[in-house]
Formats: structure tokens, sequence, C-alpha cells
């Protein structure tokens, strides 16, 4: 079995741990937390082995009546893959411990692609993590474009896409985030930094990006426009896209039209947490217009980059190719609708 260990147990932490355990290949080492709130608890109930992430606050664990099985950097050295989920810039600042453990690490898609050798999405260059000590899993919205753009590059090339990312202002968790009832170019520059993000796994694609940040915390909207190299037909691209088991197109007649039904569907469908791992596509909005294919999506932004997580660490360990483990992760996580 692969031991994962996983430093950071926030909102892609524990989802990632959650995903690792349900895997027949992995079992998680243990779970890094800097302070023992609601979701070190948590860990501990649900029986993950608890770490400190900063030796200086053990005795914090204590108080609370948390056993811990230990420092992180006793994590790091029993784990095969350590999947760095911390806030923004923290990972970089994590590096040198896993280097000094020789153990290989994930990053999410916070952190500059200039950290990593490779960054990574599972549908679009699986190989480059091979064998690789850094590689960055890419951003929600880089994943959820990434895995938009393989199929329709593959089928009918690509000569241009435009997207404008309306951003949800933060996680239903973040009280401290925004906009509280106001709407914001975020930002007012164009690009933004999603297009070149995108780059890093498409090196030759020509992609402009917008971002809007509004006041909701469900999930991001993309309006995205595609010119095509080749013929298409509104009914050819929704069956391509009907094709990909990390892409769920939403019939009409589900009614769902927006993100408040749309989790309200994945809670009803009994989905974890209400998570959504796929695209979601809304199928009357796929239109083609002579050279031009126009779709609405929505991303999870809790939820979409924890497949590819789980596929990078078999990536870089050489462990299956990219088909048997994606084929593998969605089984295991009962991806699909």
């Amino acid at each position: 079995m692969i031991q994962v260990g996983i430093n950071g147990y926030g909102t892609i932490g524990k989802r990632v741990a959650d995903a690792v355990r349900a895997q027949p290949d992995m079992a998680v080492a243990g779970v890094a937390k800097t302070r023992p709130n609601f979701e070190a608890h948590r860990a501990v109930e649900e029986g993950y082995p608890l770490y400190a992430a900063i030796e200086e606050r053990i005795d914090r664990f204590d108080e609370a009546g948390i056993d811990l099985a230990g420092t992180v950097d006793e994590l790091v050295a029993d784990s095969d893959v350590v999947v760095d989920a911390t806030p923004s810039g923290v990972g970089a600042e994590n590096k040198p411990l896993y280097e000094a453990h020789d153990t290989p690490a994930l990053y999410q898609g916070g952190e500059d692609a200039d950290l990593v050798e490779a960054s990574f999405n599972a549908r679009a260059n699986y190989a480059d993590a091979a064998g690789a000590d850094h590689v960055r899993v890419v951003s929600c919205n880089t994943t959820g474009l990434s895995r938009l753009v393989a199929p329709l590059s593959e089928t009918y090339g690509i000569e241009k896409i435009r997207a404008t990312l309306v951003r949800r202002g933060g996680d239903p968790a973040q009280s401290g985030r925004g906009p509280i009832n106001d709407t914001l170019p975020d930002p007012v520059t164009i690009p933004s930094h999603h297009g070149p993000d995108v780059n890093t796994i498409f090196p030759d694609l020509d992609i402009d990006t917008l971002g809007m940040k509004v006041p909701a915390t469900l999930t991001h909207t993309h309006s995205v426009n595609v010119t095509l190299e080749s013929d298409a037909t509104a009914e050819g691209v929704r069956e391509l896209l009907e094709s990909e088991s990390r892409i769920f197109v939403l019939p009409e007649y589900m009614d769902i039209d927006g993100s408040g039904k749309l989790k309200e569907f994945a809670l009803d469908a009994g989905r974890p947490r209400g998570d959504l791992w796929e695209n979601a596509v809304w199928g009357e909005s796929i239109t083609v217009e002579g050279d031009d294919l126009y779709l609405f999506q929505a991303i999870h932004q809790e939820a979409d980059v924890v497949p590819e997580n789980v596929d990078a660490v078999r990536a870089v360990l050489g462990e299956m190719d990219a088909a048997e483990s994606r084929e593998t992760t969605d089984e295991a996580l009962g991806m699909g609708f």
C-alpha cells in the first residue's frame, strides 16, 4: 500500500484524506495540523493519525485533549509521498522539509509553478509527473478548464479560447472573505492569472481569461468560448463531453439552473459534503456558431482537485498509467451521476 502523508487537514486536505483512504492501493499515513481546531478533532474521530505541523504548539493539542502521533517531520519520514494541502505560500516554505527526507511532494494550485518540476492534470499531462520530486496539482479553475480543453483539442483542435470566470467570494467556511455586496473585476487587468496557469498544462494553447469575484460561496461559474479548428456540431460536442468521466453534462430535464440546485443535487445524491468532483456543464448551453463553441460550466472549488491529487500520487511513483489511474480513482470515489 502506498503510504500518503497529508500536510494540512483543511478544506482540501480532509477531502484528499478521505479520497486516499477509499483507494484500493493507498493508505493515509497521517495528517498534520497547526492547531487543535474542530478539524483536528474530526481527524482523530475519523481514525487518522494526527501530527503536529508546528512542534512548538504540541502543548495546545495536549490542552485540548488530543493525542498526537508525532510531529510533521516524522510524518514526512514515514510517507512514500506527501500531499501538501497547506494555505498558498506555505507549501514553498515546506519544500526543504520534504527534500530533507527525500520524500516526493504534491502541492496545490496556490503555489507558484516555478516551485515544481511539473504542473499536473490527470486528463491532460499525467506522464509529465513520472519520477518528479515536486509536482503542483493546478487550481480548481485550471483543473476545470484543462478537463475541457483536452478532449476538445484532441477531437477538433483549438484555435483560441476566451473564458470569463465568475468566481465565488470565498468558501462557505471562510467568514473573512468577500465581497459582501459587490461585484469585483478580479483582477482589473487582463488576462487574469488563470490563462497563464492553463498554459502550464498546455504550453501552446492560445487562451485569454477574465476574472470576476461575486458574493457567493457555492461554486465558480465559467462562460467559455472556444474557436475550433475543424467543423463541429453542438450534438457532437455534447456527446464528446458526456464521454468524459470527470465532466457531468447537466440534462435540461433536471431543472438545475444554478449552483444552489447543483449543490442540493449533489447532497441528495449522497455525495460527501455535497462535493462535485466533476465539471458541471449545462447541456443546453452547448452552442456552436460557425467555428465558435460556447458553453457554461460550474466548478466546485472545494472538490474538483481531489481526484487529481489521488492520480498525482500514482503518477509520481509510477504505479499506473493515466487511464488505469483515473479509472481506479473514479471507481473508488463513486464518480459519475
